[in-house]
């Protein structure tokens, strides 16, 4: 007996990737991994689990969660640093142009008053 086929994958490929979009949250990462386009892969899901997509995606874990916040908080870390980088350059550039070219850095000397 022939494996039963549609169209470019077999009827068994297509339950597998229905399977792993039901397990998966990202299906666009999915879809980049099997190299499949996301359209097909939602195709093959109402063909095959029509009742599948009323099932509620599994819930965020307290370590999804976490590891959310850290993204996010490393995120704009990083941002912030770039900004401090950028305003300690500027004002050494201003800290550079205010310095006279004959000036030294040192205090200058004043003259005693004739008093």
């Amino acid at each position: 007996m022939r494996k039963r086929s549609v169209g470019r994958h077999p009827m068994k490929y297509r339950r597998m990737v229905v399977k792993r979009m039901r397990e998966c949250s990202n299906i666009s990462a999915l879809a980049k991994e099997l190299g499949l386009d996301r359209k097909q892969m939602y195709t093959w899901r109402e063909q095959l689990d029509p009742d599948g997509r009323d099932k509620r995606p599994p819930t965020e874990t307290r370590e999804e969660k976490l590891e959310r916040e850290v993204r996010r908080l490393k995120g704009a870390l990083a941002d912030k640093t770039l900004e401090v980088d950028f305003f300690k350059g500027a004002l050494q550039k201003v800290a550079a142009r205010r310095q006279s070219p004959d000036m030294t850095g040192a205090k200058a000397s004043t003259t005693k008053s004739g008093k």
